[in-house]
């Protein structure tokens, strides 16, 4: 294991790449002993050839997604071969639209006797979000470094104080000051071995992949649940039929005709 710290990672607050990463959101995969071409099959990309360099990675993704399309959730990925520990490690980065482009599913597939690790951001919100992922199983994960969940939740506590994290007793917040986003960079590079730098990125050779959207699950039924101010609880399930039967009867009654009545007209 490295020792990275957040002190190697302060860099990327003076890095215009990760500056626009930041502000447009992005997702950064490393994947143990898979190849990139094998990473974007298992995330089901199309492929589209390569570029060398983020900012070519960043016009690509700008020539083959729509930009007037804002209901579109597709993504262009690029990946690379890095080393790091154990051997080989796979490098996806994507960067805009929101970042987060990384499903559940994906990572459970390609960490299937191996490890991938995750770190994220959702732009301006912003959200940012970390996963470990070993066996297929998600290890540890968080928003907030002392909000974490998973199958081990507390697995990574004593690495994440060594790169940075200060984690209050009490587990109600973080005391100190920390950048968490270098010090979860640094966790990366803990759990990899992996040394992602400027350099790296704005020079590596990328396999391209169109990511298609996620289809829209089917549902039967949504669930109301408020608790108000003073502890009062509403639940209610409506199920489709009600819903689609409620907006059926909402563009019927749009659709009558408006009638004006007159003062002599008589009362309907």
């Amino acid at each position: 294991m490295t020792s990275a710290t957040a002190h190697d990672y302060a860099w990327i607050r003076s890095s215009p790449l990760l500056r626009y990463a930041l502000e447009t959101g992005y997702t950064l995969t490393l994947v143990r002993g898979v190849a990139p071409t094998e990473v974007l099959r298992v995330m089901q990309a199309e492929p589209q050839g390569t570029c060398t360099g983020a900012d070519a990675l960043i016009e690509r993704r700008d020539e083959l997604l729509d930009p007037a399309d804002y209901w579109d959730e597709s993504f262009i990925a690029g990946a690379f071969t890095v080393p790091g520990e154990g051997g080989d490690w796979t490098l996806v980065l994507h960067v805009g639209d929101g970042g987060m482009g990384m499903q559940p599913r994906f990572l459970e597939a390609l960490s299937a006797g191996g490890r991938a690790v995750v770190h994220s951001s959702n732009g301006g919100k912003p959200m940012h979000f970390f996963h470990w992922y070993e066996d297929g199983v998600l290890r540890t994960t968080f928003e907030w470094p002392t909000a974490r969940d998973g199958s081990t939740p507390d697995a990574l506590n004593s690495v994440m104080r060594e790169v940075g994290f200060q984690l209050a007793d009490d587990e109600g917040e973080t005391s100190g000051r920390v950048d968490t986003k270098a010090a979860v960079f640094a966790l990366a590079e803990r759990l990899t071995g992996v040394r992602v730098t400027e350099e790296l990125l704005r020079d590596a050779e990328y396999q391209l992949g169109h990511v298609p959207e996620e289809p829209a699950e089917e549902w039967t039924s949504i669930v109301i649940d408020i608790t108000d101010a003073h502890g009062e609880r509403f639940y209610k399930e409506v199920t489709r039929d009600e819903v689609e039967g409620a907006m059926a009867r909402a563009r019927a009654e749009a659709e009558e005709p408006i009638v004006i009545r007159g003062p002599s007209s008589p009362a309907p």
